[in-house]
């Protein structure tokens, strides 16, 4: 089995000749990531990752998993973007929705936190009260080691490691995921001692989930990361078929064609809590690789059925740019049974025998149909269960169609010179010496904006 692309709730928004239409720019889409012939080349190093990922490090990345596993009872991922999306998908997704509530003999590993996705002094503050007292292991990751958020968050994790260990036992505590030779972390990781596994210098962020970046946190959870890269690697397989012949093209191509008809917002829905955290990764793949040069489908994420109650309204009725990728898990990790009730007050009788998953996929079946006819296409990504197996296979699905649809609309998918401006802004701003001279054109700015 594996992952189903199904385009027949897009109705009279899609037709087979606009889909074929498409092949040959398909067709040279492929090559240019397959020969590394396109725009950002220097990038592509996840195309064969799956069947070409380092075995030695991996050895490495399960045995430093196992040591945190047993010697700790928090482990920190300190990252942002593609240094922490990617993994705390996966986590979400393939562990106990709880996990971190769980007790320690029923979790089996440490409770997992993230840090560094952002500069918020409450709730960094919030962790080290909730961390005081326990044993703790972290991973910092970034390739360059200055990102502000997870630099600023590690310095601070990094003396209360220090603090409460010693500099020497602190440092065996501490893992780098960053750049094999160079950078910050690098250095640092260097000169304390920290062991380290590498961000391929050929591999953008978003598209890192499945190296060091992903796998170590992963491991330390307790996923089988073998049965992920052998998902992945089935990806690679079925993901370089013929046009027709590969959903994951399909795919890049159809929402491609929805685009050029005005529909410029997709919305990645799932029916599953667990999976919040996918739409998140799958966000940042598309918004970052896609959004330049003044075009870009705008992606946007809503987890149902709970956002019905929210934005159902505006999906239904609103202004008519929107399609939607529906992500359907079709055998759940657990169901409960509805039972009969004597009192039948909430009418719900007609539902007893049932489960909650049949309930919950007639949700998704009915606003399906609801959405085609108030004028929103649908796409229905089919996932035979949620697995590591099936994970890594849906990460590499939606990586390639990133590829192919970003070459597609003409941009380089593999760059993101616009998240570089609010930077130098907010480094000149906070007072960075070599931003000396923007300081005072914005801080001008502002004050005149004030007004």
């Amino acid at each position: 089995m594996s992952i189903k692309f199904d385009i027949k709730n897009t109705g009279d928004f899609l037709s087979c000749k606009e889909l074929e239409y498409f092949g040959p720019f398909v067709d040279r889409a492929h090559s240019m990531l397959h020969e590394k012939s396109g725009q950002g080349n220097g990038y592509l190093g996840w195309v064969d990752l799956p069947v070409n990922y380092d075995k030695e490090e991996l050895e490495r990345i399960k045995q430093a998993a196992e040591k945190i596993r047993s010697e700790s009872e928090v482990f920190i991922v300190t990252g942002i973007g593609g240094s922490y999306l990617g993994s705390r998908a996966a986590i979400e997704a393939l562990t106990h929705s709880f996990h971190n509530m769980l007790p320690s003999n029923k979790r089996n590993g440490p409770e997992i936190y993230f840090a560094g996705n952002n500069i918020s002094s409450t709730y960094l503050a919030d962790l080290l009260e909730v961390i005081d007292g326990k044993e703790v292991s972290i991973n910092v990751i970034s390739k360059s080691g200055t990102t502000i958020e997870p630099a600023i968050t590690f310095r601070i994790l990094k003396d209360y490691m220090e603090k409460k260990y010693g500099t020497l036992n602190a440092g065996k505590r501490i893992y780098a995921t960053t750049d094999k030779s160079q950078g910050v972390l690098k250095k640092l990781a260097d000169s304390k001692n920290y062991e380290y596994f590498v961000i391929p210098g050929n591999i953008g962020g978003r598209f890192s989930v499945s190296t060091a970046v992903g796998l170590l946190p992963m491991a330390v959870a307790g996923i089988d990361v073998d049965g992920l890269l052998s998902g992945a690697a089935k990806g690679y397989e079925l993901y370089q078929k013929p046009f027709l012949d590969n959903p994951s093209y399909i795919y890049a191509a159809a929402r491609n064609a929805l685009y050029r008809k005005m529909k410029t917002v997709e919305i990645m829905v799932s029916y599953e809590p667990s999976l919040h955290y996918f739409t998140e990764w799958w966000k940042q793949l598309f918004g970052e690789s896609e959004g330049k040069d003044g075009k870009g489908i705008f992606p946007a994420v809503l987890d149902f059925t709970t956002d019905l109650h929210s934005m159902g309204q505006y999906i239904q009725d609103g202004l008519r740019n929107i399609f939607e990728t529906v992500l359907r898990v079709e055998k759940p990790g657990k169901d409960i049974k509805i039972n009969e009730d004597v009192e039948n007050l909430d009418k719900l009788n007609f539902l007893a025998g049932k489960t909650m998953d049949f309930v919950n996929k007639k949700a998704l079946d009915g606003t399906m149909l609801a959405h085609q006819d108030g004028g929103v296409p649908n796409f229905l990504v089919k996932i035979p269960e949620m697995t590591p197996y099936y994970f890594g296979q849906l990460v590499y699905f939606f990586e390639k169609a990133c590829g192919i649809s970003g070459y597609l609309s003409g941009v380089n998918p593999f760059d993101q010179p616009g998240v570089e401006a609010y930077k130098r802004n907010m480094f000149a701003l906070l007072g960075k010496p070599e931003y000396e001279k923007e300081k005072e054109i914005l801080e001008r700015r502002l004050y005149n904006n004030s007004q």
